[in-house]
């Protein structure tokens, strides 16, 4: 059994005794009610009060997100970069795969990015704050899949977002999260089994360009679902 697994089987077993342990509590009540109060009827309504106390000991149901961390690199407590699109990053599919240095070109060059898996249309967030610097194309003659970049000169990085349809236009200043286009999809270039994707590249003073994960990282974390019903 996985730890979480067990994790989610000793909280069920201790609020299970717990709702156990508040009908016993009650049934004693009723107990010592005395012969007036049974013939009263008091125990079944002091029953019935516990059926409605017990189901709120139990304890909601809690499943696991995905949730994106962005490192505080200026040290004010706050996120300096956030991934654009929310979701896991591209792993392998029909086309390569998506992770940062992953083979291009038959092993001619690197990746020099990290793809996050987009739906298309959707909005994107800047992955950084700071000003638009350029708005360019993502590959030469293709008019129709475009990059926004952002720089940040405070913390002395820059980030440029691919594959989308800008809302933003040179020289604006944005901040992280903004969104600054949407999603334009990959399913005219790449048919057949590329998974639709932002590129994100991060650059740094030197104008290298940095894996992304180390930036922005993931974790699962705990939420409750939404009632049913």
């Amino acid at each position: 059994m996985q730890a979480s697994s067990i994790r989610d089987a000793r909280r069920a077993k201790r609020h299970g005794m717990q709702a156990a342990g508040v009908l016993l509590a009650v049934i004693g009540t009723a107990a010592l009610a005395g012969p007036a109060a049974h013939q009263a009827g008091r125990p079944r309504a002091i029953l019935a009060e516990a059926a409605a106390r017990v189901p709120q000991m139990v304890a909601p149901a809690q499943a696991e997100q995905l949730v994106w961390r962005g490192a505080d690199i200026d040290g004010d407590g706050q996120s300096d970069f956030a991934n654009p699109t929310g979701h896991a990053t591209r792993k392998t599919d029909a086309y390569g795969c998506g992770e940062f240095g992953a083979s291009r070109d038959g092993g001619a060059r690197p990746h020099e990015g990290v793809d996050f898996i987009a739906d298309a249309g959707q909005r994107l967030v800047a992955p950084i704050s700071g000003y638009v610097t350029k708005i360019g194309f993502a590959y030469p003659g293709d008019s129709t899949l475009k990059f926004v970049e952002i720089s940040n000169p405070a913390l002395r990085y820059a980030a440029r977002v691919f594959y989308i349809d800008p809302q933003v236009v040179v020289g604006q200043a944005v901040h992280l999260g903004q969104t600054i286009g949407l999603h334009h999809t990959l399913e005219q270039k790449y048919p057949g089994g590329m998974t639709d994707h932002v590129h994100l590249e991060i650059i740094d003073t030197r104008g290298e360009r940095i894996d992304a994960t180390r930036l922005i990282t993931a974790r699962y974390e705990l939420v409750a679902e939404p009632p049913r019903g």
